[in-house]
């Protein structure tokens, strides 16, 4: 089980103490406030540590932060620097750049960063989500969600960064895409500078719209998400009993003569399985931490949210009267479901791209490339047009991938290793139909400058050391150096150097010669002497 200090344990955080204290994830417990993390310590029987002690002591494995939404970027920051897994509550920093700095530091750490999105965790929003997906209800056409109550009022954030966070995160997962305009308006009462009330509304690439209504200045709490879609709507309601959290309305809308007419139906209650939504959330970070498995809110599911905020935030900015919708750069394809695109990256259509792989800056991915699942994809990488990526593969910064490249499952890619095309390039000279498929097997690595000449093949699990140029096919397993390149040994699955014994070091596999450049993995003794 990861062990888990929280940091801040005060109106909100304490609720994170008491969580991972239940589930045994707590280990210690830091607050600005001494008596507060005493009275922690005494109740929950773990140690009140200093804030150095808390990033830096080997017996913690991660970070809870539940501190003022000020200090959420650079207290991250310095817990991912040390090493930490962190949660971050929302916001998860105040600026856009802050947020991409994390995210990039968390990735390039191996480190889970996972955003407090509460309501993402809230089995009746998941129970929504869920039959929104499944198309019963059809197409989104709007959304609005009401978030209002009396207090708690904050002066280091307005409201809306205190409360529309939650519903723009639920409304994204919803929809599906980041919002192309954005309008908000606001209204002061308490300060001058701080929004006590906002309105906020979004439209979608796809036509979808939606708004988002904020208030800590309303007489009673409510707390509800309506959707409307072509076949059916929805309400979530968290003010409600767990048996009517979510109900579903499957009115119609029917031409008689002309004239559209609304065929009511009454609701259905879905069934919700009780359970308290941060405990839920907390047991989510624990298991990522744990597994290394991406959080559902991630940093960059937290990043887009704030990129939402700050352009709200603009246009609530500017003169009354005079607003207008705070229009994006041009409109960026959005990347397939669990799949990340950095900002400055490129993917053309058509494309295919697998759950779980990134593309890094200033990469371009051309039509009719297809990229497995799991891979990574590092900075100023060119993949395409028509090449194949396998699962799981790696490449790094500065690697070119033209027509005829295929990659098989699990290839390594180093930095600025070349590959061709064809074989005698002139610049005034069409060779556009001599381009010669070159493929690289299962697990094969190619070291940092080394070049693949075209028409060859590169053999399963074989290695191409760092500068080396191949000229010829290469057998599987082969280990292969220098200019031209040539076999000067043999190299086991996980990439290690055989001896003369042919046997893996690292995981004592056998293998065998079967040929002048061949090479099999053996089971037993007498076939590694056959």
């Amino acid at each position: 089980m990861p062990r888990v200090a929280v940091v801040g344990c005060g109106h909100w955080g304490k609720n994170h103490v008491r969580n991972h204290a239940e589930i045994g994830s707590l280990a210690a417990v830091h607050d600005p406030s001494g008596d507060v993390a005493n009275a922690m310590s005494s109740t929950y029987g773990v140690p009140a540590v200093g804030l150095d002690e808390a990033l830096t002591s080997p017996d913690i494995d991660a970070v809870v932060i539940s501190a003022p939404a000020v200090s959420h970027g650079e207290l991250a920051r310095q817990a991912l620097l040390a090493g930490k897994h962190v949660f971050v509550e929302k916001p998860l920093a105040l600026d856009v750049t802050t947020a991409e700095e994390l995210c990039e530091l968390s990735e390039s750490r191996g480190l889970t960063l996972m955003v407090g999105h509460l309501l993402q965790y809230h089995p009746a929003f998941q129970r929504l989500r869920e039959v929104v997906h499944s198309g019963r209800l059809g197409r989104v056409q709007y959304l609005y969600s009401n978030r209002l109550n009396l207090g708690k009022i904050r002066r280091e954030e307005n409201i809306l960064w205190s409360f529309a966070p939650h519903d723009v995160s639920m409304i994204l997962a919803l929809v599906g895409a980041e919002p192309d305009g954005v309008f908000a308006v606001a209204s002061r009462y308490l300060h001058a500078e701080i929004a006590d009330v906002t309105t906020t509304h979004l439209s979608f690439p796809g036509g979808e719209h939606a708004h988002v209504f904020v208030s800590w200045l309303h007489p009673v709490k409510e707390q509800r998400l309506v959707l409307v879609c072509d076949r059916g709507m929805a309400v979530f309601d968290d003010s409600e009993p767990w048996e009517r959290k979510v109900v579903l309305y499957e009115h119609q809308i029917e031409w008689r003569e002309t004239m559209p007419e609304p065929v009511r139906a009454e609701g259905e209650p879905l069934a919700v399985e009780e359970e308290e939504p941060l405990r839920a959330e907390c047991l989510h970070f624990v298991d990522c931490v744990r597994t290394g498995a991406r959080p559902r809110t991630d940093g960059y599911e937290g990043l887009r949210v704030l990129k939402v905020l700050q352009r709200a935030q603009r246009s609530m900015d500017q003169p009354y009267g005079s607003r207008e919708v705070v229009a994006p750069p041009p409109a960026r394809p959005a990347a397939p479901p669990g799949v990340f695109v950095h900002e400055s990256a490129y993917v053309d259509e058509p494309s295919a791209i697998g759950e779980g792989t990134k593309i890094w800056h200033f990469s371009h991915v051309l039509p009719g490339t297809t990229i497995g699942r799991r891979c990574v994809l590092g900075q100023n990488v060119m993949a395409g047009p028509d090449v194949t990526i396998g699962d799981d593969c790696k490449i790094q910064n500065n690697v070119s991938l033209f027509t005829g490249v295929v990659l098989e499952d699990g290839v390594f890619c180093g930095p600025s290793a070349v590959f061709t095309n064809v074989l005698n390039p002139r610049a005034r000279v069409d060779r556009k139909s001599e381009f010669r498929e070159t493929r690289v097997g299962e697990g094969a690595s190619i070291g940092a400058n080394a070049t693949i000449v075209c028409g060859n093949t590169i053999g399963p699990y074989s290695f191409v050391a760092a500068g080396a140029v191949v000229t010829t096919d290469v057998p599987a397993h082969a280990l292969m150096v220098g200019v031209p390149a040539r076999r000067v040994g043999w190299v086991s699955h996980e990439g290690e150097l055989l001896g003369d014994d042919l046997r893996c070091p690292r995981t004592g596999r056998r293998y065998a010669e079967v040929g002048p450049d061949e090479l099999r993995e053996v089971h037993d003794v007498e076939e590694a002497h056959a």
